[in-house]
Order: C-alpha cells, then sequence, then structure tokens
C-alpha cells in the first residue's frame, strides 16, 4: 500500500500553487501556473475564475499521484464573485484588493453600525458584493475564490469556512451570518454559503474531474482557510506569542491570542485558530509590490546585492501600493512619502526596505497595545524571504529573532491542514523545519530614523 500524502493549493495573485506532502512534512512535489486575467487600476482589480479552475487543473495534475489523501485550498482574503445554483460563476472576481465599494461601505455600516462603524472596509467582501447584486437574487449566490475552486473540483457548491467568511460579514463570535443587516442591506439569506470551521470536509473529487488532474476520484477536499493564516500554518507560528510576516505584493501579520482582540480602529481583525482561540493580525498596502511600481524595469536582484553593501541608510520610503492605508492603521487617503535623501534609484530601493520593516514594527506595536502577546519571535514568509539582507534588516528594526521555516509557502500550510486531522498545532509541529534563525542587531541609527518616519505618519494625520 501506498504511504498517504496531501495536496495543499494557493490561489495567488498572479498564480497557482500547489505543493504536495508526506506524513513527515517533506514535499514531494511542488507545480505553479501564471494568473493571466488579472486587470487591477487604481481602484479595481478583477480576475476571470475560470483562469482559476485551468490553472487549478494543471498544478494538480502536475503533483497527484494515487496516495493523495485530501487536498485543502486557500485564496486571498476578501475576493468574492457570484455563482449560479450549480457553482458556475456568473461575474468576475473581485480580488481583496479591489476599492470600487466606497460607496456603497455606509450602506453596510447603517445596516448594523454597532457591528461594523470601525470593522469594515472597502476592500471587504460585503460591501463589493452589493456591487455585483443582479435583479434577479434567486438565481444567484455568493461564493468566495477557494469556494468557487472546490464546487469546480466536486461539481456542486460547497460550504466556505469561518476564515474566508470573516470580510463577507461572518459573525465569529456567535459563529451565525448576521441575517438582520443582510435583511436591510436587500440581500436574501439563501445566498449566503453554509460555514463550516477549517479542515472539515465539503465533499469529495468528482470523476470527471479526477480524470482531468489525476487525483483520486472521491478524495476528500477539506475546507482551508485565507492566505494568510495559511502562510502562519505553513511557519508553525500557531502558539501565542509567536508571529508569522508574509512580505510578498503586501504585508500581513498574523499572530495567535487566547482572548479576541478588540481594536476600535478597525485595522485589527482576527480568524478564529483551527484548533480554538483566535490569530489576530492585518494586511497592509505596503509592500513588495511598491518596488516595481517605483522600479520599473530595475533590476532588484542587482539593487539588492548592492543594498547589502549600502547598509541602512538615513533614509526612508514609506511606500504604499496603491492610495489609502488598511493595517497597522486605517487612513483610506493616505499616500506614499519619501523621508530624507535619495539620490538615486539604489537609495530609493534601500529607502523603500526601510519604509516597509518600519510599518511592520508599527504594526506589532498596535497590536501589543491592544493586549497581544508580546512578540518573542517573527516567523518570515512570502516572496520577500528571497533578499537575505532584507531578512536581516527586518530583524534588526523588529528587535527580535526571525525565523525562515524552509517551506514557507501558504500551499505547503495548506497540505499541512489537509492531513491534521484532530490538531493542525501539533501536526504543523511536527512538520514545519526551520531552516534558519536570524538574530536582532541592534542600531542607533535605525532607531532615530525610526521615530522620524512614525512622527511623519502622525504629521500627516494618518494615525489619528
Amino acid at each position: 500500500m501506498r504511504k498517504p500524502s496531501w495536496i495543499g493549493v494557493d490561489l495567488g495573485t498572479q498564480s497557482v500553487r500547489a505543493v504536495r506532502i508526506a506524513a513527515s512534512g517533506a514535499v514531494l512535489g511542488r507545480a505553479a501556473r501564471p494568473l493571466t486575467s488579472s486587470r487591477p487600476d487604481e481602484v479595481r482589480h478583477e480576475q476571470d475564475p475560470l483562469d482559476w479552475f485551468a490553472a487549478v487543473d494543471a498544478v494538480l495534475a502536475a503533483v497527484a499521484d494515487p496516495s493523495v489523501a485530501g487536498l485543502a485550498i486557500c485564496s486571498t482574503s476578501g475576493t468574492v464573485l457570484l455563482t449560479d445554483t450549480t457553482g458556475r460563476p456568473l461575474t468576475q472576481a473581485l480580488m481583496y484588493d479591489d476599492a470600487r465599494a466606497t460607496l456603497e461601505l455606509p450602506k453596510v455600516i447603517a445596516a448594523d453600525p454597532a457591528r461594523w462603524s470601525t470593522a469594515m472596509q472597502p476592500t471587504w467582501a460585503l460591501p463589493k458584493i452589493l456591487t455585483l447584486t443582479p435583479s434577479t437574487p434567486s438565481e444567484w449566490r455568493v461564493a468566495h475564490s477557494a469556494d468557487a475552486v472546490a464546487a469546480d473540483l466536486v461539481g456542486h457548491p460547497v460550504a466556505t469556512d469561518t476564515s474566508h467568511a470573516l470580510k463577507t460579514g461572518y459573525d465569529l463570535v456567535a459563529r451565525s451570518w448576521p441575517f438582520d443587516a443582510f435583511d436591510r442591506l436587500g440581500l436574501g439569506r439563501e445566498l449566503f454559503p453554509e460555514v463550516v470551521l477549517p479542515g472539515a470536509e465539503l465533499g469529495r473529487v468528482s470523476a470527471a474531474k479526477a480524470q482531468v488532474t489525476g487525483v483520486p476520484e472521491g478524495t476528500p477536499i477539506y475546507a482551508g482557510m485565507t492566505d494568510g493564516c495559511a502562510a502562519q500554518i505553513a511557519a508553525g507560528a500557531l502558539a501565542p506569542g509567536a508571529w508569522n510576516s508574509v512580505l510578498g505584493t503586501t504585508l500581513v501579520l498574523k499572530g495567535v491570542s487566547k482572548d479576541l482582540l478588540d481594536d476600535p480602529t478597525g485595522a485589527v481583525y482576527s480568524h478564529r485558530h483551527p484548533d480554538g482561540g483566535w490569530l489576530p493580525g492585518g494586511a497592509s498596502n505596503t509592500g513588495a509590490g511598491a518596488l516595481s511600481t517605483l522600479l520599473p524595469d530595475a533590476d532588484l536582484d542587482a539593487f539588492d546585492r548592492r543594498a547589502r553593501v549600502l547598509g541602512p541608510i538615513d533614509a526612508a520610503v514609506y511606500p504604499l501600493t496603491k492610495r489609502g492605508e488598511r493595517f497597522p492603521f486605517v487612513a483610506p487617503d493616505a499616500t506614499g512619502f519619501e523621508l530624507g535623501d535619495l539620490p538615486d534609484d539604489q537609495h530609493r530601493y534601500a529607502g523603500v526596505l526601510q519604509g516597509v520593516a518600519f510599518i511592520e514594527r508599527l504594526a506589532f506595536e498596535h497590536l501589543v497595545k491592544l493586549g497581544a502577546e508580546p512578540v518573542g519571535s517573527v516567523a518570515l514568509t512570502g516572496g520577500a524571504v528571497r533578499s537575505g539582507y532584507w531578512n536581516q534588516l527586518r530583524a534588526d528594526i523588529l528587535g527580535v529573532p526571525v525565523e525562515l521555516p524552509a517551506t514557507p509557502d501558504p500551499a505547503y500550510g495548506m497540505a499541512i491542514l489537509a492531513a491534521s486531522g484532530a490538531s493542525v498545532t501539533e501536526t504543523a509541529a511536527r512538520m514545519v523545519e526551520i531552516a534558519e534563525v536570524l538574530e536582532p542587531r541592534p542600531s542607533a541609527r535605525l532607531e532615530h530614523l525610526y521615530g522620524e518616519f512614525v512622527a511623519e505618519l502622525d504629521r500627516r494625520g494618518y494615525l489619528g
């Protein structure tokens, strides 16, 4: 008999990735396919769900074999679309950073001010649903991207999970949809899927999809989580005091708390921990994506090599990937800025690295002020971990050790979740390997610049 293996799938912004793992956590296969249907602009960002289906079929076909015992899917938080009653897409998907629902946000807040006055943002799924609503409500259903892909694999609509449902308004404390508020918004109760905990079985791979993907017919598909939570599982940061910082196109922080953190500013939100407790954190509009915007067509690897020689500089860039900020503060009209002397693109590159790390530190300080456990260590995941210089700089600015997991992919986290059974914390502890630990190096120069950076944010009114 073959030893069982599990697959995790990550529906990213630019690609779909899949990882297959053994019971030991060893990676048995991986694959990626690009997504080419994105159409982002300053406000709008859409993708074609059919592009997801084709890419998922391809990556599964590349990694699957008869030993697969289950799979789970993660996707971007707040990405939403409408499907028909059979699960087929009726609309384009509005992506996690699509901000077209600014005019709908007041309607959502007015439907339940006590619940949403500070805890709802225009990029969240619920306001965006109001911009998609067709004239015949009975013929459509709400789905998140992971839901749509799971439905395609099993051949019928599936439940959603508490993680993806959060930004659609699901009440994680009451564990129910706020149907009274939905009624006031004209959204019928039948439009929203059942909600289950991550790890619950959603359905089984259909015969038709088994032929296309190579995943055995009848393989269970388990409810996943959003990509930030998936990366947190891949990092093994599932106990209080351990944090995961995902730095890719944008910056996402996730930690663990026993009690739910209450943030009156609305910058911090919490997912349910699959094993109990909470996963507080937030998503910034800063991140490595700003490098391609500020330095188009640049050789970023060459810039990174020279940054290591240059070392810390007396300047920083607040590098927003788009207008407005979501975390560690909420400032819809925030714009990026440069602080200090930046005589050339090399210094601008170094300034972006320092500015992102400053926002990361400010985010941790905000979380601790709300009652989160003091930061003991931070696991770094996301595409930016390819820069060894940036990793060390982040450790120096945060002032705590940073850990580099051996397999920091969100898809790997979903494979762990699919394999978990009773406890994802225990399974991750067994499977996750830390490849390197970087100790912080104190720097009075960076401390002084960080103070100036925060003061500039405050001067502009962004910190409230």
